[in-house]
């Protein structure tokens, strides 16, 4: 079974960002850890529009070495506390970050295997 970047990060989390935006947290154990979640090539803006249905130019995001964290923010697909709001608080948003399975650990090595 795949490592998932949940089994990988000490906490991943999802809050508002006030009534319009969400923001994701990876925090990750070591810089080891936060390699993987700040690599560009396998966590960007296309991923998270892809999961997540923003638009991908409207996707920020927060790379910050010195504490081994991640954050992601994005415009809300409905407002909080809109008619098809199904979580106003967004707590629930990280399942899909956190499910993403990143690339195996000797290809961010480069190394065969």
């Amino acid at each position: 079974m795949s490592e998932t970047l949940g089994d990988l990060a000490l906490e991943v989390r999802s809050k508002n960002a006030g009534p319009f935006w969400t923001t994701l947290e990876l925090f990750m154990p070591d810089e080891a850890g936060y390699a993987v979640a700040a690599d560009e090539d396998f966590l960007n803006e296309d991923v998270i529009a892809r999961l997540y249905g923003a638009p991908a130019e409207q996707i920020r995001f927060f790379r910050i070495p010195a504490l081994n964290v991640v954050k992601i923010s994005f415009p809300r697909v409905v407002p909080q506390g809109g008619f098809r709001d199904r979580d106003v608080h967004s707590g629930q948003h990280h399942v899909p970050l956190a499910a993403l399975t990143p690339p195996a650990a000797g290809a961010r090595n480069g190394a065969d295997g």
